[in-house]
């Protein structure tokens, strides 16, 4: 076993929660598949030992008048550093600055700060493939936002439409702003070719924003020192809870040239050199500008912790590791009769066209996605996430798609029906402590659910909100963790 092996393996080991057990439906103990990282990862064990060891020390910074101010300033200027070592953004032309609200808190930043910036620019260019957050922020602060399509494999979507983007920049012209565009969805996991698509914004004289919240953990990111300057992006945000790190901020990276010689979106304490009854004066100094109020010390180091151990073990390594098991993943799902698998499948694309990577979104054929993710939970412990993971236009799309191609052989009634039930998946979602194990598990289970459906079918009813509530199991927690019982017991010890 090599080095990266080896390494591998020890993070894996070692996630928190990684042997979790729950007792089932059936009344046995079962180990926890966590197939959901795509909405928030496990953290690694790496990030519960580091922060263990930083919080005797913990101390607000802004200031170096005693020891635990200085350590915390030294880590956090740390935290800072390793961010941009991370995404590859020159420290000479970049800054890296954390945000509440994960991925979501650092666009809507992000919008509202290029509004002022650039305010004869009140268009957007973005996708239908979008997660909300990058998304709404977007027609909150600008005129129009124009949302261009995803190529078409047959009926399967794909990537981005190259050739729709340059379309709404040549109609668009100096009115558009910045396009923003996903690295990677959300629900396919399909990834886009980001630096095609910042060469055409820089083409066009517009900017370039990357929502990384589903790529920082899984691809390698390059912002800048591209031999083709052209290919470089301007403005990157993420999550830390998306990345190992839960309970970390979220993270805006960008030029600094696009955030100076205006006043900052928020203000407080950190971000002035002087104030006045009057007036008050900003610093020019990045990121502290940008980073009004306490920080969220413990959790940037935290985060740091893990893009610095992410680094070590080698994103082209990780990206390879978790290619080789989507790829697993889609293949088994795919040769199942009864399993939609939505998106481009070609998961060994050219990176450039519609690679897959970290998930993947399917249904049972004429079964519910919430029963399904409800029978994946009770019976085989394996954690998915149903509906239309806030990124409902795509979702929508696909599945109107997945209808046209039996379209011609249903009633008007039986499409109704079938529509209504399909308006959602199940999203599968994979993280470093995932292997081919786990896949397995996935797809036979599927496979028990689709033998056994009529069985699966009887053990639930439907609730109001659409989620399903089984018959005669019932979950109950309290017994696992309840922080008021933890505090009450420790209080009374």
């Amino acid at each position: 076993m090599n080095d990266k092996a080896r390494l591998l393996k020890k993070l894996r080991a070692t996630t928190v929660g990684i042997d979790l057990e729950y007792r089932l439906a059936t009344g046995r103990m079962s180990r926890r598949i966590y197939l959901d990282s795509t909405a928030s990862t496990l953290q690694l064990g790496l990030v519960r030992d580091v922060i263990s060891k930083y919080m005797p020390f913990y101390s607000n910074t802004h200031t170096s008048a005693h020891f635990g101010a200085k350590l915390s300033g030294v880590e956090f200027d740390w935290a800072h550093n390793t961010v941009l070592s991370f995404v590859h953004a020159d420290p000479e032309t970049h800054t890296a600055f954390f945000v509440g609200s994960g991925t979501t808190g650092g666009i809507n930043r992000i919008a509202r700060t290029l509004r002022e910036k650039r305010p004869q620019r009140r268009v957007v260019i973005t996708s239908i493939m979008e997660h909300h957050s990058n998304d709404l922020p977007h027609r909150r602060h600008f005129d129009q936002v124009v949302h261009v399509p995803t190529q078409v494999n047959g009926r399967n979507l794909g990537c981005i439409d190259l050739a729709r983007i340059e379309q709404a920049l040549q109609e668009h012209g100096d009115q558009v702003n910045y396009i923003a565009v996903t690295g990677v969805s959300n629900v396919t996991g399909i990834k886009n070719p980001v630096y095609d698509i910042a060469e055409l914004a820089h083409r066009y004289h517009t900017l370039i924003l990357v929502d990384a919240a589903q790529m920082a953990a899984h691809v390698p990111i390059k912002m800048s020192g591209h031999e083709n300057p052209a290919r470089d992006l301007d403005m990157l945000a993420l999550s830390g809870h998306k990345m190992y790190a839960p309970s970390s901020p979220g993270v805006v990276i960008t030029r600094k040239d696009l955030f100076s010689g205006i006043d900052p979106v928020e203000v407080g304490g950190g971000m002035v050199d002087d104030v006045h009854i009057n007036r008050y004066l900003t610093t020019e100094k990045f990121p502290d500008r940008e980073e009004a109020g306490t920080p969220n010390i413990v959790g940037a180091i935290a985060l740091a912790a893990v893009m610095h151990a992410l680094q070590t073990l080698g994103m082209d390594f990780i990206d390879q590791e978790e290619s080789r098991i989507i790829r697993h993943a889609i293949d088994m799902l795919e040769n199942m009769d009864d399993i939609v698998v939505y998106g481009n499948t070609d998961a060994n694309a050219d990176p450039g066209k519609s690679k897959r990577i970290g998930a993947l979104s399917f249904n049972i054929k004429g079964m519910d996605h919430a029963l399904t993710a409800a029978v994946l939970n009770d019976y085989f412990n394996i954690s998915v996430r149903n509906a239309c993971f806030c990124a409902q236009p795509y979702v929508r799309e696909m599945i109107t798609d997945e209808l046209g191609e039996i379209a011609d052989h249903l009633t008007n009634e039986e499409l109704e029906a079938l529509a209504d039930l399909h308006r959602g998946m199940v999203r599968a979602s994979f993280g470093i402590y995932n292997d081919s194990a786990d896949v397995q598990a996935l797809a036979d289970a599927l496979q028990n659910i689709c033998d056994d459906r009529e069985f699966y079918v009887r053990q639930y009813e439907k609730k109001p909100d659409g989620d399903y509530r089984h018959k005669t199991f019932n979950f109950d927690c309290a017994p696992l963790f309840s922080a008021a019982s933890e505090v009450e017991r420790w209080l009374a010890s």
